[in-house]
């Protein structure tokens, strides 16, 4: 008896053992590496790299990856192209990255692209919606993309439009006016949302974002007024998005139906009495947590850990980002170049925007996410989902009074 409990005390020390020098080996592996270029004094940036941040603290916690941790590299591509480029260098060269992830700005990525595809490592991009961003990368199986096109957000508006349209009958869209930021974003959107609403009798005028250096818009809110549009929209940048209202209220510009799409807004902006009936494009509104359990889930972590609430659909879409990769490392068992994007090719995510992600071709490219927005309205304080109807948590405020 004696005997074979000593042989069952060695038995239990071997094991103790192995499964000790088994976990300083997983210990002694180095991280798997994913290098982001994110704008950190944008709210854009800085809340999509927290939820980055969170994604993988989750995994981490959760045993890592294939026995390793997963590290997260950021630089701040400052809304700059030259520097955005930069940073895609250092990632690939310094820091030795296994993966790009991240981005935001259409002017910045296709500054970033020749570095790209010097390094051709695998990329799963979350912004970036100018057609001709997906021209830049046609034809490169490594390259993913999240953000969905200019056209496709077109598309979606135009489908939108069309069922309020149908639903609400007070509601009717016949002449729009546009104002838009003259980088390659406003640009690409402005031209997209012609040929996407052609329909409607379109006006357009560009401004410089307070973004880049500017930020009086009076000029074109005096044109938009004078034409008397059906509905006004303004593509641009978050900083946009305050002086914009303060502005058309200084000249009383009420128009029926008042629109808004920038890629973030301020963080509190539905607490200014001008955000009242405004209407704003985005893939995520704050409510969309109520209807759907995953964005219940990133909501609640996302605020635990850095004491803010997201306020910007790059939160979740960050989020969404690191996972969609990190279960594609998984289901490829390794981090060979064909069988990681063999695995992205078969993503399946019910994400935090309420939506489920996979990848199908667009136009160009091979490997695209989603396919379009919604159609948000901001409601005592808070943003509605109004469109479409099967995520919808408000019904529609209407006309746009400017109180």
């Amino acid at each position: 008896m004696r005997s074979m409990t000593a042989v069952m005390k060695v038995g239990l020390v071997a094991i103790a053992l192995i499964l000790g020098a088994v976990f300083l080996a997983a210990a002694d592996e180095p991280p798997i590496k994913l290098g982001a270029v994110n704008p950190l004094g944008d709210i854009t940036g800085a809340q999509a790299t927290k939820a980055m941040r969170l994604a993988v603290a989750e995994i981490n916690a959760a045993g890592g990856l294939l026995g390793r941790q997963l590290e997260l590299v950021v630089i701040d591509s400052e809304l700059d192209p030259a520097k955005g480029a930069a940073a895609i260098d250092r990632l690939a060269t310094v820091e030795n990255v296994d993966i790009f992830i991240g981005g935001m700005s259409s002017g910045v990525h296709l500054a970033q692209i020749p570095a790209l595809k010097k390094y051709g490592k695998v990329t799963v991009w979350i912004g970036a919606a100018s057609s001709l961003v997906e021209q830049a990368v046609e034809g490169l199986d490594w390259y993913f993309h999240l953000h969905p096109w200019d056209y496709l957000q077109g598309a979606s508006y135009v489908e939108g439009w069309a069922a309020i349209q149908e639903e609400y009958p007070l509601i009717q869209i016949h002449k729009a006016f546009w104002a838009y930021e003259e980088g390659a974003f406003g640009t690409s959107s402005y031209q997209g949302s012609l040929v996407a609403h052609e329909a409607w009798e379109n006006i357009g005028e560009s401004f410089k974002s307070a973004a880049l250096g500017g930020g009086d818009y009076r000029s074109v809110l005096r044109h938009a007024q004078e034409e008397d549009p059906d509905i006004f929209i303004w593509v641009g940048y978050g900083a946009d998005a305050l002086p914009i209202m303060e502005q058309a209220r200084e000249i009383a510009f009420t128009p029926p139906l008042f629109v808004g799409s920038p890629p973030g807004w301020p963080a509190d902006f539905g607490k200014s009495p001008l955000a009242e009936g405004v209407i704003a494009y985005g893939m995520w509104a704050p409510s969309i947590k109520d209807i759907s359990p995953v964005s219940n889930h990133f909501w609640n972590a996302y605020i635990d850990m850095f004491d803010e609430e997201p306020a910007t659909y790059f939160a979740p879409l960050g989020y969404t980002n690191v996972y969609v990769v990190a279960q594609a490392i998984e289901r490829a068992g390794t981090l060979d170049e064909a069988a990681l994007i063999a695995a992205l090719e078969q993503t399946e995510y019910d994400s935090p925007l309420g939506e489920t992600v996979t990848f199908t071709p667009s136009n160009l490219i091979n490997h695209q996410g989603f396919q379009g927005q919604k159609i948000l309205q901001w409601q005592d304080g808070e943003q509605q989902v109004i469109w479409p109807f099967e995520y919808a948590t408000a019904l529609p405020h209407y006309p746009y009074t400017g109180r």
